[in-house]
Order: structure tokens, then sequence, then C-alpha cells
């Protein structure tokens, strides 16, 4: 295209302090590389821009993915005059300001796109303070966060905004950028293959990273390439994106249980990993893989439940990082066992029918009675004692007369569960036999 791929190396200097993120910021919709499901044929913004008429809206995506950018542009395919400002560093004397230009502008007959970055770090007070001017169309509102709209924004302000949600950059949008980089300063990148496909992981998804490291490699490599090791040494890996008290806690936590559920030890110890990498407490993920062994697994093979404590005991005796191994080891046991919720949903069906038939008696024949008063009322009368029966079983019933039997334990034929079915099937027949019934 004309102009902005087309500058040279000079060009880019003499426009220097400006990255070459910035520099290299698409004028298009259509070069906005990987969020194709938004930008061409019927995606959403591609509609808007076809119909000069921007709504509201919530950007929802990782770092580096196009939300700022797309915003200004957005803003370009109108006459809409754009502002932006960012929520960590505006309060609310800085939003009264901004509302009150747009009121001016408006009466002056023109419209407002304001873009908000970070606009999930607004506390409610500030979110609130949008409402009005969004929905007498003061403002076209455009916000940007990463983390999940539905926790962070209030629900008045979402109402009032469209949310998209914007993917990571995979490889090949990462790599079409890197050629974009390459044609604007006219030499291409001084690596290896091998180290060009390092130095794409290495950016996690995220192409303003990416290009902030090519350009200090543009700028530092002279002479000669750099293979994969010298490339580690010049540049730095980015941290993987994982926030412990917000979404990325919750969507790995959940990729590890269901992983485990779903009896896939490979998946379940790359999430595993994954949440240590991010920095996690290895604790917390013990705790969790005690709840699976107990939700997920139970009877089928109780062992699991001891594996699981001893993996947080092993923790908590050995430290880190030897302690992870434990843990890791737990992982693959509680991925590997059988699985079985059925313990998981008798207790949930005892505890519901605890709860909506009240307070029944248990019968008397199994009560105790210490007085001669109790005795006369036929407590413990006719308890039949189990092991003076034929296979130490009387099958006598133990539920209130009111509520007659129940089944809540339906263990199901797979893993040490097989056995115990066999016996409460045996029992069962015995109970129907030895009652008459």
């Amino acid at each position: 295209m004309n102009g902005l791929f087309d500058r040279t190396e000079d060009d880019l200097s003499n426009a220097a302090p400006h990255p070459l993120a910035d520099l290299l910021r698409p004028r298009k919709l259509e070069d906005v590389v990987g969020q194709e499901h938004l930008t061409t044929g019927d995606g959403a913004l591609a509609q808007m821009v076809e119909s000069g008429q921007i709504s509201s809206l919530i950007l929802w995506g990782p770092p580096g993915c196009g939300k700022t950018t797309l915003a200004r542009l957005l803003a370009g395919h109108t006459d809409l005059h754009f502002e932006a400002i960012s929520a960590v560093f505006s309060g609310v004397a800085d939003l009264r300001k901004v509302f009150d230009s747009a009121q001016h502008r408006r009466r002056l007959g023109r419209g407002t796109l304001l873009f908000v970055d970070e606009i999930h770090r607004f506390n409610k007070a500030q979110q609130d303070a949008f409402l009005s001017h969004v929905e007498d169309g003061t403002i076209t509102l455009v916000g940007a966060t990463t983390e999940n709209p539905s926790f962070e924004l209030n629900a008045a302000l979402l109402s009032r905004c469209q949310v998209l949600v914007l993917q990571r950059l995979g490889d090949a949008a990462l790599e079409t950028l890197l050629q974009r980089a390459e044609k604007a300063l006219n030499r291409p990148l001084p690596l290896t293959p091998e180290a060009r496909v390092a130095l794409v992981s290495m950016a996690d998804g995220d192409g303003r990273y990416m290009l902030n490291l090519a350009e200090r490699i543009f700028q530092t490599q002279k002479k000669g390439v750099l293979d994969v090791p010298s490339l580690f040494k010049l540049v730095n890996k980015r941290a993987p994106l994982y926030d412990k008290a917000q979404e990325g806690h919750y969507n790995l936590i959940s990729a590890l249980h269901k992983s485990v559920r779903g009896s896939d030890a490979d998946a379940a110890l790359y999430w595993f990993s994954r949440m240590l990498e991010g920095g996690e407490d290895p604790r917390y993920i013990a705790r969790r893989m005690v709840r699976m062994a107990v939700e997920d697994i139970g009877l089928a093979d109780p062992q699991a439940l001891v594996v699981a404590n001893a993996a947080k005991d092993a923790y908590d005796f050995l430290g880190s990082p030897e302690g992870e191994l434990a843990i890791a080891e737990a992982v693959l046991y509680v991925a590997t066992a059988p699985k079985s919720n059925a313990a998981y949903a008798a207790f949930g069906a005892a505890m519901r029918t605890a709860k909506e038939e009240g307070s029944l008696l248990p019968p008397k024949h199994i009560l105790n009675a210490p007085t001669k008063l109790m005795k006369a009322e036929g407590y413990g009368s006719g308890y039949a004692y189990d092991h003076d029966a034929e296979d130490a079983f009387s099958g006598q019933d133990y539920f209130p007369e009111q509520l007659g039997r129940r089944t809540f334990y339906d263990p199901p034929e797979r893993g040490f569960e097989r056995e115990i079915r066999k016996r409460l099937e045996y029992w069962s027949k015995l109970r129907r036999e030895r009652s008459g019934s």
C-alpha cells in the first residue's frame, strides 16, 4: 500500500522517538491481522465501517491484539472526533473534562468517539458516569479491556455496549507483522529460521511486544544473524498471561480440572505446568487435586484421595521446586484413575432429601433404650444384631418409616466400585429375601 509500509529505514529514524509498533499501526481495517472474524465479511466491525454507524463497544482481548488500533480506525471511518484516555491515569475530573468537551462538540454538530483503555480499572461510580452520555449520544464509547467484562464492568454499562471478543494473535498473524517490519525497514530481520520461530513463540500472541523485540534486534544486531541461544541472551521472553486473582486463574484451573475428569493425563500435566509458570501457589493446585479425587474419582479408586493428600504433604515437607514433582505425580494419578461421581451425586441427593423431608425420626428398633420408659415405648424392640445373622447381615430397614427406602448411591461398574456394586446387589437380594418382599 502507499504510505505506511513504503517508509524507509531513514524515514523511520527521522520519525523517532515513535516505537516501531506505533509506526506500523495499520491505517485500514483490512490491514489489521488476527481479527478477521470482526474485520472482514459479515464481521461486526466491517459492517459498522460499511454503514458508517459506530455503536458503543467493549473490545475484550489479550494485550497486543489490536484493541487501540481498531478504535482509531473506527473513528477514522466516520466524522467522529477521536478522544483517548486511560483508566490507569484518569479520574472523575478528567472524565468531566472529556464529557464537557464532547457536549460542546455535539452542539457544533460533531460527535465524539471516546476510547477508554483499561476501562475495567474504573470503579463502579466512574463507570456509572458514562451511562447518561452514552445513552444520549454525546459520546460513542469504545472501551478496551483484558479482563472479562462480565466480572469487571457494571451490568448497566454492558447493556449499553456491544462486547466484541478479540483473539490472541496466532503464529501466522505474528509472522505477517514481522514481514511488515522488514519491508518498512527495507532489510531482513537478522535471525536464523529457528530463531525466527522462537521469536514468534516468545511473543506469546502479543503483536506489540513482538514488534518491540524485533525493533531491539534491528537496533543492536548490525552484523551476522542470531541463532536461538543468542536471541535468548539478547531479549527476554514475555511473561505468561496469568492473573491469579482474575479470569486467567479460573480459566486454567477449569482446564486442569476438566482434563483430569476427561482422563487426559498429558493435557492435565500441561495445564498444571501453565499454572506453575504463571506463578500460581502449588498449594492451591494441591487442594484442587484433593477435590478432584473426591468429586470425580471417589470410590472408583479410593487410593486417589490418599495420593492427592500425600502430594500436598510432600510439597509442605519438601518445598519448592522439589515439591512440585509430588503434585505432578498426583495430577497423573488422578487423571489416569477410573472416574466416578457416584459418591458425589449420592451425597448431593441425600442432602436434598434431608433438607426436603424435615425432622423425621429413626425407626424405633434402631434407637437405644437407656430408660424403662423408652423400653416401654418400644425403643430398641426388635433390633437384630447383624453379627448374629447369617453373612453378618440382618436385612433390617434403617430409614424413617415415613420416608421409606431410598437409593442414593448407584456405583458404576468401573474400578473398585465394580466390587462395591456387587456387594450392594447381594445385600439388596438378601434384604428382599429376609424381609419377605
